[in-house]
């Protein structure tokens, strides 16, 4: 075998042996596409390799005045890995008081029963899969004062000894359970910032017995503030009636859309709604009262609280005349005016955990 022959068979050997290396690594299976943002544990216990996302709200013991929604910007480095992130919040003796789970955003608000006035931190961290990225820096905010005024909105637990409501005649803090009204012209009044023409007036309430003093006795109202409450042109109460009222401790209310005289915009259930709606209720039971209004207005109330159960539901449609008084004042009891104990707000009676809003209850 001459050596020209020998070197183009060598040659021949060489292509054919890289050939079959090429085409075995072809044929190799594809591994799953991996995330950039996959590393080993850090010394930290991290998992993704992505930033910490930046606390943007509330930061620096900022007081927010309802249950805050924390914000953050969004870590980087994840390449095209779908994170989710994970918040918690702890108390002011550094306890953590709630975790939310992945959101798919940089953002959550808190559910958790805050107390008033307390420092609070939270915290938050990327997440992809079962891998976790580091946390944020600790943030800080103060919770709520304990109660608020806002435009078409309002917020008064009235369970730490305050109200942000205006104490007319003689009342009483007592404790958590919020204030009593000691007296049949003793009100507390809610000066509101603009109106809403569709949303609700609720509170829990103790304290109300059978067969109190007065007949048309009002456990809440609202009004534009006229010079009469009765006359006044969006007049709402919501009553509880007394041993002269008819029939004595029925639950009935009555609202006026814009007239005192106009009977197509005043809405209140019929006479034997009003006579099927007697009640004699616990003083030692905290009922739950609401007032709905828009395009009908309804009163619920249930015994045992905001969770109770429900012994009064009554609706009558509005379709004429809007609710919206400029001013705009609500009223734990009510108002007296020239109308004496028509007017009546309910002695003894005890209130908390006032929501007034276009918004369902928040609070």
């Amino acid at each position: 075998m001459n050596s020209s022959f020998q070197r183009v068979l060598l040659l021949f050997v060489i292509c054919a042996v890289a050939l079959a290396v090429a085409c075995s690594r072809s044929a190799a299976p594809t591994a799953p596409p991996v995330p950039a943002a996959v590393q080993t544990s850090a010394s930290d216990g991290t998992t993704l390799k992505v930033s910490a996302p930046v606390p943007a709200s509330p930061i620096n013991k900022q007081q927010v005045s309802d249950a805050p929604t924390l914000t953050a910007t969004a870590a980087t480095g994840g390449g095209t890995a779908a994170l989710q992130y994970r918040f918690q919040v702890f108390n002011d003796a550094g306890t953590q008081i709630e975790d939310s789970g992945l959101t798919t955003t940089p953002s959550y608000k808190v559910t958790s029963t805050l107390d008033f006035a307390k420092n609070y931190t939270w915290r938050v961290r990327a997440e992809y899969l079962t891998r976790v990225g580091p946390w944020s820096g600790a943030a800080a905010f103060v919770s709520p004062e304990g109660g608020y005024i806002h435009t078409g909105e309002v917020f008064d637990p009235i369970t730490n000894g305050k109200t942000v409501g205006e104490r007319i005649g003689t009342t009483t803090f007592v404790g958590t359970s919020g204030i009593r009204l000691e007296t049949g012209t003793s009100y507390v009044r809610y000066a509101i910032p603009g109106s809403v023409t569709s949303g609700e007036f609720s509170v829990e309430v103790s304290g109300l017995a059978p067969n109190g003093p007065g007949d048309k006795v009002k456990v809440l109202s609202m009004s534009s503030n006229g010079p009469d409450f009765i006359t006044d042109n969006y007049r709402v109460d919501v009553q509880y009636r007394g041993i002269t009222g008819v029939p004595p401790n029925s639950v009935t209310f009555r609202a006026l859309f814009g007239s005192a005289t106009d009977l197509s915009k005043r809405y209140e259930p019929d006479t034997a709604t009003r006579l099927a709606s007697v009640f004699s209720l616990n003083p030692a039971t905290i009922y739950y009262w609401k007032f709905a209004w828009g395009s009908e207005v309804r009163v619920t109330v249930k015994a045992g609280g905001i969770n109770g159960t429900t012994i009064y539901n009554v609706g009558v449609p509005s379709p004429n005349g809007t609710y919206n008084p400029s001013p705009w004042y609500a009223y734990l009891g009510a108002p007296t005016g020239r109308s004496g104990t028509e007017a009546a707000s309910p002695p003894g009676a005890i209130y908390r955990n006032v929501w007034i809003s276009a918004r369902p209850r928040q609070q």
